[in-house]
């Protein structure tokens, strides 16, 4: 019997700053950018569960939750502790599992295949691993299972908060069928739209759809579309153990379309690109400048090289990057930095494209 777990760590980076500060439990908690008493621009990038109740969510932005929540906790990211944490939960779970895939910082797929023989080995493993990540780790997660990731990463979903939910083979398209077809792991926000204006609002009507038609308006995505819908998913759990990218973004005071001010920004984020690719002991051989420009439309600028460990050609290729593509009749909101397509230096192994 195939058997997937998806263990998804819950509100991540506020459950690492409440290890920190146990007060913090018990009252709305937001991890992101400073609010500046409701004038900051940046974004939520998590909140605890008393905060979602007052309406405060993830990718909100921050004066909209100073607005909302003025007196809750604000919290600066910790990324090198969230690092940590994410580590330690990663080292218990592995000792669960064959296969380990870390997803994101706070998500891993594993595959207990071996270990278990029907839901109810499966269900106590479960607890096994939810039990230890929180006595060890003292971090809360849920854990959706299935035999397929799709089917698992949903479940997942659906286990919020500090839950578990199985869902057999034979119930997985009873259980996705009902649900909107945004709700279906890999669908986007414009995809969904778009799978809305062509009538599908939910992902029995998307598994039940013309496929010519989805390949019409997809091209190959609506083949994957289609089979997602039907539970079709036969994506193994893949060992990795190493980031996929690097990446900085800075969200600007104001919207500025001054280049001195932008490149200063764009040399600061790819020095700290830079400095971590060094301390990671990687090369690089792809280069991507984001660009956000007030209306918040986005544009993405890459450009691969020779695969190289110099910290320094981030800077240039993203400077000369930024100056071939800005559209000077926008002011920009943000501007991000990221290095992808990593290898070991030493080795020369690709690791991620």
């Amino acid at each position: 019997m195939r058997t997937i777990m998806l263990i998804d760590m819950d509100y991540f980076f506020v459950a690492c700053e409440e290890i920190k500060r146990p007060e913090l439990r018990t009252r709305p908690t937001i991890v992101g950018a400073d609010p500046k008493e409701g004038r900051g621009r940046g974004v939520v990038m998590t909140c605890n569960y008393v905060a979602r109740k007052l309406g405060i969510h993830s990718a909100m932005p921050i004066s909209s939750a100073y607005k909302i929540a003025p007196d809750a906790e604000f919290l600066p990211m910790d990324y090198p502790y969230y690092e940590r944490k994410s580590n330690e939960a990663f080292g218990i779970i592995k000792d669960f599992s064959e296969k380990t895939e870390q997803v994101s910082i706070d998500e891993f797929f594993i595959d207990v295949s071996s270990k278990v023989n029907n839901s109810e080995d499966a269900l106590l493993l479960a607890g096994k691993i939810k039990s230890s990540i929180n006595s060890e780790a003292k971090l809360p997660c849920s854990i959706g299972i299935s035999s397929t990731k799709l089917v698992a990463k949903m479940a997942c979903e659906k286990a919020k908060p500090d839950g578990i939910k199985i869902v057999g083979e034979e119930e997985a398209a009873k259980f996705i069928w009902p649900l909107s077809v945004g709700e279906l792991y890999g669908v986007g926000i414009k995809t969904r739209e778009r799978l809305e204006k062509m009538g599908y609002g939910t992902i029995g009507d998307l598994a039940k759809a013309n496929i010519m038609l989805l390949m019409k308006e997809f091209d190959s995505f609506g083949i994957e579309l289609h089979n997602l819908s039907n539970c079709i998913d036969t994506r193994e759990v893949i060992e990795n153990y190493e980031v996929k990218s690097i990446s900085k973004e800075y969200t600007f005071e104001k919207d500025t379309s001054k280049d001195e001010e932008i490149i200063k920004s764009i040399r600061k984020l790819s020095a700290e690109v830079g400095k971590e690719i060094s301390g990671k002991g990687l090369s690089y051989r792809t280069v991507t400048v984001k660009l956000r420009y007030m209306d918040f439309t986005e544009h993405l600028h890459s450009r691969s090289i020779r695969p190289t460990g110099n910290a320094g050609d981030i800077e240039k290729t993203a400077v000369e990057l930024y100056r071939e593509n800005v559209d000077k009749g926008k002011k920009v909101r943000k501007i991000g930095i990221r290095a992808s397509g990593l290898l070991d230096y030493k080795n020369q192994k690709l690791l991620f494209g």
